[in-house]
């Protein structure tokens, strides 16, 4: 008997040392020589340290007669809270995706969904394996449908460290975050080689859906980073920010409040002049714990910050028009962006902080033609039908529709406060008097001298925040040194709030 064991047990260790191979020592040499860690070194990288454990090691593909499946599944943890993962592995069969790779994937899935646990998933595939045929795409499919039914219930992450092309591409699309190493990463429905072929274009790899492309010009990627160990440390800071499921609070971190000298700063920060441009940024890392702000989208429509900081240790989504680009105004993308950020903090009990400064919207024919009655209206949506608390600061101006749809009371904010500079009003001063007062400017001796005492005259009457705040559209106006305690103590007074929207299947967003 002990020798059978012996034997059995030999057995067992041979086919493990064979699922831990890979696609052996030359592809995986390969694989280095790209500048690209494996599938395990990345689980490795990314997990507590000791922490993972392997699903499905034994699974073999089914139409080829080769080695272990081209991917690793399973769970471990990060800061101690477990995470489902799986990491496709381009040294076998160029990470394609067969029948029974899907069916690793779903079940990791699945056990994420049913335990309440955020998943990860790391792309590194050539794509739907040819040899499979129908069942590789059927499993492309469902996990489409699995991502979809996931929605708003884990956090998923999509963590891309290689090709990612065709159909795949539409997984890493659902989920909520997409990571792009710098120089590794690509994604594109058609390659460059179709593209080529069908259009005449011609494009490389990187111009076409590499990191770069894809944070600052199609915004599909959240995040571009260059290492793949720095891109995997940034997923770990993601997930600290984050609750592990839609019924769940994120772990509260303390962390270190600022000192007296940042609140004193918060004066001097933003110009008196309304149209001079500052970083709202600064007024972030003055109002959180710690100056640890996680900015989500950086590179994509920057005239809007959005992203996640700490205050008390709670997370908190802020949502902030930033001067420094297109004078802070709301365009298509930075609509867009804002809309998805609002409604994935809606999601996962985040609570909403936006820092108002905003002219308006961006004007022009492009804007109409691309669509911006449509997108500005994503924004308006997202933050009408959130129920997480809401609280907002106008820092300067908030003028026209662009001033209802940044989180304004009309849309169901519940803390509205403006600093005692800020302006609240149809439009600006001068365009205001442009046209109330065409014929008074146009029959004036000294048009300039008349023009200055009507925009002071309109700035005494609606240029500032008392007429509002006297008709309840704002809760208070307050020392802009006071922000953080202010938000501070609504964040204490809302914990329990407890919102409800109509009964009924989905809101039709504008899409």
């Amino acid at each position: 008997m002990p020798e059978i064991a012996d034997q059995q047990l030999e057995a067992l260790q041979n086919r493990k040392a064979e699922a831990l191979a890979g696609g052996g020592e030359k592809r995986i040499q390969a694989q280095h020589e790209r500048g690209k860690l494996t599938a395990r070194e990345r689980i490795e990288i990314l997990l507590d340290e000791g922490t993972f454990e392997e699903l499905d090691p034994l699974v073999k593909p089914r139409n080829v007669e080769r080695g272990p499946e081209a991917v690793v599944t399973g769970w471990g943890h990060v800061d101690g809270r477990p995470v489902y993962l799986f990491s496709y592995d381009f040294t076998v069969l160029g990470g394609s995706l067969s029948e029974a790779v899907a069916e690793k994937i779903l079940k990791v899935m699945d056990l994420a969904m049913m335990t309440g646990t955020p998943i990860v998933g790391i792309q590194d595939s050539g794509g739907a394996r040819i040899q499979d045929g129908p069942e590789s795409l059927r499993g492309f499919g469902e996990m489409f449908a699995m991502n979809t039914l996931a929605s708003g219930v884990i956090p998923q992450i999509s963590v891309i460290m290689g090709p990612c092309a065709g159909g795949a591409v539409y997984s890493p699309a659902i989920t909520d975050f997409i990571f792009m190493t710098d120089g590794i990463g690509q994604m594109y429905i058609t390659g460059p080689d179709v593209i080529r072929s069908v259009t005449g274009e011609e494009i490389t790899h990187e111009e076409l859906g590499g990191a770069d492309a894809h944070a600052r010009q199609s915004g599909v990627a959240h995040f571009a980073i260059e290492g793949e160990r720095e891109t995997l440390a940034e997923v770990r800071r993601l997930l600290s920010f984050l609750p592990s499921n839609n019924a769940e609070d994120a772990p509260l971190i303390p962390g270190l409040e600022p000192n007296e000298a940042a609140n004193e700063e918060l004066l001097s920060i933003i110009p008196d002049e309304p149209n001079r441009p500052y970083d709202v940024r600064e007024v972030i890392y003055r109002l959180i714990d710690t100056g640890d702000f996680l900015e989500v989208h950086e590179n994509y429509a920057q005239n809007i910050v959005v992203g996640f900081g700490r205050i008390m240790g709670t997370t908190v989504g802020f949502v902030c028009n930033q001067p420094m680009q297109l004078a802070g105004v709301l365009d298509t993308e930075a609509s867009r962006k804002a809309a998805r950020f609002v409604r994935f903090c809606d999601c996962f009990n985040i609570p909403l902080v936006t820092l108002v400064d905003i002219p308006g919207y961006l004007p022009g024919s492009s804007q109409e033609h691309n669509g911006i009655i449509t997108h500005g209206a994503k924004l308006l949506f997202a933050y009408s039908e959130a129920t997480v608390p809401k609280i907002a600061i106008i820092l300067r101006k908030a003028y026209g529709g662009a001033y209802l749809v940044m989180s304004s009371k009309h849309l169901r904010g519940d803390m509205n406060f403006a600093w005692p500079g800020a302006e609240l009003a149809v439009m600006g001063p001068d365009q205001a008097i442009s046209i109330i007062n065409r014929r008074d400017l146009a029959e004036a001796k000294d048009p300039e001298k008349k023009r200055a005492e009507l925009v002071a005259e309109y700035k005494e009457k609606f240029g500032n925040p008392y007429i509002p705040a006297g008709r309840g559209f704002l809760d208070d106006v307050i020392d802009p040194r006071e922000t953080r305690q202010k938000i501070v103590r609504s964040l204490e007074m809302l914990q329990n709030k407890a919102d409800r929207n109509p009964p009924k299947k989905h809101g039709n967003i504008p899409l």
